[in-house]
């Protein structure tokens, strides 16, 4: 997102937009879209296509980007009334309506742009990739899982930097896109536990609310088992060699840390697992990918 890309151009409300959006949290899914990418590369012919990966990011980028502004334009009155959220950026009128409506605007036109450079496929699958983004936040007024659809919402890099790579479906990917999915949905659901008394008060839907703090970490820590049984049938069906089944024990590792720091009844380093060591994750896992697909011939 450049200085351009919000309306007016002023410095001051581009940082303003990008906190908004919280741009630095891409970390979380882009790891993941370069796996997926750099694997269809190697199987098609072995050499890192960089134009193809610039636009994977530009997508990747603009797509959350949309789908954040989106999401904080939505939640503004209910951001307003939880205290944790209440210093958000609409509420307290550092970014105005209309501007996050501009910034999500010029983000998912950004998106489509990327998508039409990289194949037929991808720009006709790109508004299907759009919905979910939207649906999201309104999932917290109708249903006691908004934590499924922003998993769904999550799944969809992968699969989509498969595609602009090979221009084809690919079920490895699907695969790949499925345990992202799953892994991002069992963190939200720790995430959410920090909100279950606002949540309960102002009749704000989640797993948390409903059922409790003890049953939403049990469901993260089944979430993240099945999201351990996911990465190792995707390295397994794409003939991943050993650095990426190390780099599958380090995420259990991860896992197992995350669930250890956060109890039903001390969620104080909540926002250590939740940042630092999902951040970590994805991380370590794209590095140890990157090294395992090198190792086995990827050529820059």
């Amino acid at each position: 997102m450049t200085t351009a890309a919000v309306p007016g151009a002023q410095p001051g409300r581009t940082k303003a937009f990008l906190r908004l959006v919280m741009i630095e949290h891409s970390v979380f899914a882009l790891p993941f879209a370069y796996i997926a990418a750099l694997t269809a590369m190697f199987q098609e012919g072995g050499g890192v296509q960089w134009v193809t990966l610039l636009l994977v990011t530009v997508c990747m980028v603009g797509l959350r980007t949309f789908a954040m502004a989106c999401n904080r334009i939505i939640d503004r009155e209910i951001d307003a009334r939880n205290p944790r959220t209440a210093t958000r950026e609409l509420v307290t009128g550092a970014v105005s309506v209309r501007s996050a409506w501009t910034g999500a605007g010029i983000a998912v036109t950004v998106f489509l742009g990327a998508a039409a450079l990289l194949n037929p496929l991808c720009l006709a699958l790109a508004p299907v990739a759009v919905v979910p983004m939207v649906v999201y936040p309104y999932g917290k007024r109708f249903t006691h899982y908004p934590h499924a659809i922003l998993g769904l919402a999550q799944a969809i890099g992968p699969v989509g930097a498969w595609l602009a790579v090979s221009g084809q479906w690919s079920w490895d990917a699907v695969v790949l896109g499925l345990a992202v999915g799953v892994w991002i949905g069992g963190f939200d659901l720790i995430f959410a536990c920090q909100d279950v008394q606002a949540d309960r008060a102002h009749g704000v839907m989640s797993v948390p609310a409903r059922f409790g703090i003890p049953a939403a970490l049990w469901g993260a820590r089944v979430c993240h088992l099945v999201t351990l049984a996911l990465f190792a049938w995707y390295a397994y069906a794409t003939g991943a060699g050993v650095f990426l089944w190390i780099g599958l024990v380090v995420v259990a590792a991860a896992f197992g840390y995350e669930h250890t720091i956060v109890t039903p009844h001390d969620l104080s380093r909540l926002n250590r697992a939740f940042f630092t060591v999902n951040g970590f994750i994805g991380i370590a896992l794209f590095v140890c990918a990157l090294i395992d697909l090198s190792l086995r011939g990827l050529t820059p």
